[in-house]
């Protein structure tokens, strides 16, 4: 035998979904109005049990078949258990009974959104900014979508929309720091958040970003003058702690910035990275102990953190501990397989070692990732040099100097090399193209083949250069 009962909507949440639960549990038919309905739907959801959830709008659908509200709430569901294509049809129903309904339209853009659709999503979003009374949310989701087709000003121009609406959306105002990061635009991007803290002087994010825009241009000093007032404002904001202890790096003060890391610990759980840039500190301050103890807190943290391996190797390698460090190094480089840093720390501790075709193999790899880098170009050639290989040492540095045509010293250790090889005409050649790019480097010459010095043609060259 069925009972029906009703309950007014404005009764208890909780006795709505005790009242719902004795209705399951008794086999039983309940009656409930829309709200309590909403209510326990809500219940569940804020539970993580969508099943659960689900079932309760069966029951309220049935019970209030024209209610829109059910359709949506049901399409949300369906969106969390990617049920795509039965969330477009729940929509497509509650359009009928309400098409007035911005969440329908919203659902709908976010549908879209997740599947790439993105025309789809911009024409729902704005059909939903013409119905709806709060539209920040609405804007920042166009600009995501405008994001994801590239479209970096017009996302722009919908988080400015956004944050006209509501200052305080604090998603917008990191998205606006992306946009901008993106486009290279930091000058831009100070400016904007100048305007916007001249509004609004407390809002950390804004002078946080402030900060990481000063960051990006090597304003450190103004970077961290901003990352104070954010900390000023929030001060549990460990993100702050933990860049404007980046930026007190960039100024060498390692030791400060030490001390600003560590304060990140008050805040929130120490983590691998601030670990790592701890170490770091301490390596720069050549306390290899200190660094290697912080290296290694943070490799126990996160065994993927090549740095902090190859942190941990840098400071065996400053106690001329090669054959450890190199090891170190290599499990760094397991990890990043592409990192010129990693190759070339490995070919100068296998030189070290004396492993000189090892050497030359890491060498190789440094300049393949990295042909900007003209000290391994330099290096990688020297030890072709000592091995008495003279021909494959010009061939390096002649490479060398196709990649990197204003680097002098290239040219001035291609001079010394070519006088090795006794191929004195094309050296005096080279050696007035070194003069031309730097004439103050000349040294770099007597520093490799010191006898130069008493060569008098060269001498004469190099004065006509320098006097």
């Amino acid at each position: 035998m069925e009972e029906e009962f009703e309950f007014d909507f404005t009764e208890d949440p909780k006795f709505s979904v005790e009242r719902y639960e004795e209705m399951i549990r008794n086999h039983d038919q309940y009656f409930f109005d829309a709200q309590a309905f909403e209510n326990i739907i809500d219940y569940y959801i804020e539970k993580n049990d969508p099943v659960k959830a689900l079932q309760v709008v069966e029951y309220a659908r049935a019970q209030h078949p024209f209610a829109s509200v059910f359709l949506i709430k049901q399409a949300q569901l369906f969106v969390v258990t990617n049920r795509i294509s039965e969330a477009f049809a729940a929509l497509e129903k509650a359009e009928t009974f309400e098409a007035s309904d911005a969440d329908i339209y919203i659902i709908r853009g976010n549908l879209y959104e997740s599947i790439e659709r993105y025309p789809e999503a911009l024409e729902n979003y704005e059909k939903a900014l013409g119905m709806a009374e709060e539209i920040d949310d609405i804007l920042l989701h166009i600009a995501y979508v405008h994001q994801n087709m590239g479209d970096y000003e017009t996302a722009i121009t919908h988080l400015k929309l956004c944050l006209e609406q509501n200052m305080e959306n604090q998603d917008a105002l990191y998205e606006l720091a992306f946009c901008y990061d993106v486009m290279d635009n930091q000058q831009e991007s100070i400016q904007f958040y100048q305007q916007y803290i001249d509004n609004e002087p407390y809002s950390y994010a804004a002078w946080y970003n402030l900060g990481n825009a000063y960051t990006k241009l090597s304003l450190f000093e103004k970077a961290i003058d901003a990352y104070d007032y954010a900390i000023l404002i929030k001060d549990s904001f460990a993100s702050a702690y933990f860049n404007k202890g980046n930026a007190l790096v960039n100024l060498e003060k390692f030791a400060e910035a030490i001390e600003v890391y560590r304060q990140t610990f008050e805040y929130e759980q120490p983590n691998a990275d601030t670990y790592c840039a701890i170490g770091e500190c301490y390596e720069k301050l050549e306390q290899m102990d200190d660094a290697r103890a912080f290296y290694k807190k943070s490799v126990k943290m996160d065994p993927k953190l090549a740095d902090a391996w190859f942190g941990v190797g840098v400071t065996l390698d400053f106690e001329e501990r090669y054959f450890e460090a190199l090891h170190f190094y290599k499990k760094a480089l397991d990890l990043d397989i592409s990192n010129a840093d990693y190759w070339f720390a490995i070919a100068d501790a296998e030189y070290k070692l004396g492993h000189l075709t090892e050497a030359e193999f890491a060498y190789e790899k440094v300049v393949d990732l990295n042909p900007l880098d003209t000290d391994a170009w330099l290096d990688y050639s020297s030890i072709l040099y000592e091995q008495k290989k003279l021909e494959t040492a010009i061939e390096i540095i002649a490479e060398a100097i196709k990649n990197n045509p204003d680097a002098a010293e290239l040219y001035y250790r291609m001079v010394a090399y070519l006088f090795a090889k006794g191929e004195y005409n094309e050296a005096l050649v080279t050696l007035e193209q070194a003069l031309s790019t730097d004439p103050e480097k000349h040294f770099i010459l007597f520093d490799y083949l010191p006898q130069l010095q008493e060569n008098k043609v060269i001498i004469d060259i190099i004065n006509r250069y320098t006097k």
